[in-house]
């Protein structure tokens, strides 16, 4: 049978087809084009800087951070995978000038060359925007998020569990001190020592002390070898008190402030993450991410390693700072609503619309009728008194002081009424009690005041619900459409290395998108 009606494109997988140059393949303004322009901004210094020179030489910086950068965008966060893709994608080849690293140079670059540049470098992004006139930094809408860090969630080790045992092994040590210093006593026939358990117990135990404690009976067992006491002793102290007191001070190091920490990555602490497929309130070990956007492009982040939010806001914002970023407005949910955070915000010239946590129940009607609240109750500033709802008053009692982490001292105040004993509102209010008690800081409800007026004017308003769309959207993409769930690096700056380039990834990507509807306006102005 003829085929003579049939016509087939010419295929010749010996021809030698034109372009040779892959930059015409790529479309104008193509995600690679954005991350190739943002990356050669950059000063080369800054990128040159972790390099000492000599010996064979190195691939280019501006390359391989091209190379990660778009590998990221793409969701690609494994080292083989973008070696692979070098030889395989036509971005990748372009961005590399066709030139193919393995995936241990990319992983070396990325965790070591990276690890003293890695803000300058995301700061300079975001300094790029601000030219280019996509942020202001004059809003800064502020949230946190907990990632899961590389780590075997099973291999936990918590601080009171190792205070327990510890002071259990300190215990014992002792018991065995005074039990080897009988020994030694009895030996060289000398008066027992006065007053050593008092000095033991004073004492903290280190594992210098049982050193020196294995030392003595060593020298003491030269002379006596035959003492079964002491061979027993040095025996328990070798085999197992000294090998446990290493491991306890070895883990109070890694602690390092934290509740726990896990064995597989040290800098991580056990948190509970949103992502609870078994539903059981599991913890596991992860990283507090604090991020701050402004229309959603990401224009701050820090890793911490405490669970809890309101801690995290004042060692982010002065990293921010530190490397020049300074926002006028910071709006954040209810979470950092506390004293110490307000009143950093408030010496720092910051205009603060952070919810308190009392906040959106005040909106309420039913609010009003809550006679047992503070905010309720009126208060005579002259004689330092509340007034309660059947007309009493609250008088103050004392005051008690709290320093929080970061050196913070709240004052505490007590007020108590004595009029309560047949008081009609008494069930409500003091709830059966023989007298109603409040313990508030009046700094705080100073606070709180100036708050709510702020977040009920009609710029508060319109800046606190946009913070929903702005920050948490940032989370769902990355998260989400990233499928950014988990780090890929172990240790606390490596983890900070890897949420830099995710952050540089989204801007870039974000960065495209406005170019493209930019383009697209000025399409349909000339239409």
């Amino acid at each position: 049978m003829k085929y003579d009606h049939i016509s087939f494109v010419n295929y010749n997988m010996n021809q030698l087809v034109l372009p040779l140059d892959l930059e015409i393949l790529i479309p104008q303004n193509h995600l690679s084009i954005i991350v190739h322009e943002a990356v050669e901004k950059l000063d080369d210094t800054l990128l040159v800087q972790p390099y000492k020179g000599g010996g064979r030489p190195s691939y280019h910086p501006k390359m391989l951070l091209k190379v990660i950068i778009y590998a990221y965008t793409q969701k690609v966060y494994s080292g083989r995978q973008m070696e692979k893709l070098l030889t395989e994608n036509i971005y990748f080849m372009w961005l590399s000038g066709s030139q193919t690293p393995d995936f241990r140079t990319i992983n070396r670059f990325r965790s070591e060359r990276m690890k003293d540049i890695i803000y300058q470098v995301f700061f300079s992004i975001v300094e790029l925007l601000r030219e280019k006139g996509l942020v202001k930094l004059e809003h800064y809408f502020v949230d946190g998020t907990k990632i899961e860090a590389n780590a075997n969630q099973y291999t936990f080790v918590w601080r009171k569990a190792t205070e327990k045992y510890e002071k259990s092994l300190d215990d014992k040590y002792r018991q065995l001190a005074l039990q080897i210093e009988h020994i030694l006593e009895n030996e060289e026939k000398t008066a027992p020592s006065m007053g050593l358990e008092e000095k033991l117990k004073e004492t903290p135990i280190t594992s210098e002390q049982i050193e020196q404690s294995i030392k003595k009976l060593e020298k003491h067992l030269e002379t006596e070898p035959k003492n079964k006491e002491a061979k027993k002793a040095v025996r328990l102290l070798k085999k197992d008190y000294l090998p446990r007191k290493m491991k306890y001070e070895e883990q109070n190091q890694l602690f390092n402030g934290k509740n726990s920490f896990s064995k597989t990555d040290n800098d991580a602490t056990f948190m509970r993450m949103k992502e609870d497929h078994m539903r059981n309130g599991q913890l596991k070990p992860g990283y507090n991410v604090q991020t701050g956007t402004e229309g959603q492009f990401i224009t701050g982040f820090s890793l911490h390693q405490r669970a809890g939010d309101p801690g995290c806001l004042i060692p982010h914002l002065q990293h921010l700072e530190e490397h020049g970023v300074k926002p006028e407005k910071i709006v954040a949910d209810s979470g950092y609503g506390s004293e110490e955070n307000y009143d950093f915000l408030e010496r720092e010239g910051l205009t603060a619309y952070i919810k308190y946590n009392t906040f959106d129940q005040e909106q309420k009607r039913n609010w009003k009728k809550k006679i047992e609240r503070v905010e309720n109750m009126e208060y005579d500033e002259e004689l330092d008194e509340f007034i309660c709802a059947n007309k009493q008053s609250l008088v103050f009692q004392y005051e008690t002081s709290k320093t929080s982490e970061n050196e913070y001292v709240s004052i505490k105040r007590k007020y108590s009424c004595f009029e309560c004993a047949g008081c009609p509102f008494q069930k409500t209010c003091a709830k059966g009690k023989e007298q109603k008690t409040i313990t508030i800081s009046l700094e705080n409800q100073r606070q709180r005041k100036e708050i709510r007026e702020r977040l009920q004017s009609e710029e508060g308003r319109k800046l606190y619900s946009q913070r929903k769309c702005d920050v948490e959207s940032v989370f769902g993409q990355i998260k989400h459409n990233q499928q950014f769930r988990r780090f890929s690096m172990r240790g606390l700056q490596k983890n900070k290395i890897e949420w830099g380039l995710l952050c540089v990834a989204h801007n870039c990507k974000k960065m495209q998108k406005a170019i493209k509807r930019n383009k697209v306006k000025e399409e349909i102005g000339c239409q």
